[in-house]
């Protein structure tokens, strides 16, 4: 039995696809199981529990063979990340009193940055979790390649598309969510020693000019990338109702040099537009 978080997203409902496809047994481990219905039609247990809720989040995991955790993205933490550090701590004590037999954490590329970004929240539960005394593998993909659909409407309508990913020249680490779910799946189904951390990317790393051109391509119109100026960054953020502005992408992009193992993937950018 395997149980898995985070099943409404892409990523989480992915490692569950995969899992049933395999022929394995499925926990869904979900806030309100009212949605979870589909998952139930396909055979899956449910098991209800918040990301804060020690006892409720223990009961789920006992007894499985692994278990995905997805902690839910906050794009707008407190000074000093409080939530991430409650969310750890009650992964923790969860993990630890439910044992596991192995447990995948869904992180990001750039978790190992000592600079202060949003992507600290990872950072934080990454050491956290990294105390236990079991089996652990630290995901970390790079940019979602489905992010670019935010971007279809600028493209389309304007052929311009504001860029925080900068400079514009610079290639970016980008990996589909299918193949993110699918890799987390295959680890959870593996054997390893200790904690590890994987690195996930697709084939090539990609800049944000080549996006514009793959944009250019598809809709047929000339498409640009302008990047967004670093100091209008908070004033953007506040103005769209953040109300601590943290540095969004920071040293995001920068891949671990030491310690980490790394997957690249089959699909590029192009590849990921729907029929």
């Amino acid at each position: 039995m395997f149980a898995i978080t985070g099943i409404t997203g892409n990523v989480g409902g992915n490692v569950a696809r995969n899992l049933l496809a395999a022929g394995r047994p499925v926990r869904v481990v979900m806030r309100d199981v009212r949605k979870g219905d589909g998952w139930a039609q396909r055979g899956c247990e449910l098991a209800t529990a918040d990301i804060l809720d020690v006892a409720a989040l223990a009961s789920a995991f006992e007894g499985t063979e692994g278990v995905f955790v997805l902690v839910p993205p906050n794009f707008d933490p407190a000074p000093s990340f409080p939530e991430a550090r409650a969310a750890a701590a009650t992964l923790k004590s969860a993990i630890d009193g439910a044992r596991p037999g192995r447990v995948v954490y869904l992180s990001t590329i750039g978790a190992q940055s000592g600079e202060p970004n949003l992507l600290t929240q990872h950072t934080i539960i990454e050491q956290v979790l990294g105390e236990l005394s079991m089996l652990i593998v630290f995901l970390r993909p790079g940019w979602f390649m489905e992010n670019s659909r935010w971007d279809v409407a600028a493209a389309r309508d304007n052929g311009v598309i504001a860029s925080f990913l900068q400079p514009l020249d610079k290639p970016v680490p980008m990996v589909a969510t299918a193949d993110v779910g699918r890799v987390a799946a295959e680890v959870l189904q593996g054997i390893w020693n200790g904690r590890r951390v994987v690195e996930l990317e697709g084939p090539r790393r990609v800049t944000p000019n080549e996006v514009s051109a793959t944009f250019a391509e598809l809709l047929g119109r000339p498409v640009r990338m302008d990047a967004v100026p670093r100091e209008t960054w908070e004033s953007q953020f506040r103005s769209q109702g953040m109300k601590n502005p943290t540095p969004v992408f920071g040293c995001w992009m920068a891949s671990t040099k030491a310690g980490s193992s790394s997957r690249r993937v089959k699909p590029a950018l192009e590849k990921e537009r729907s029929p």
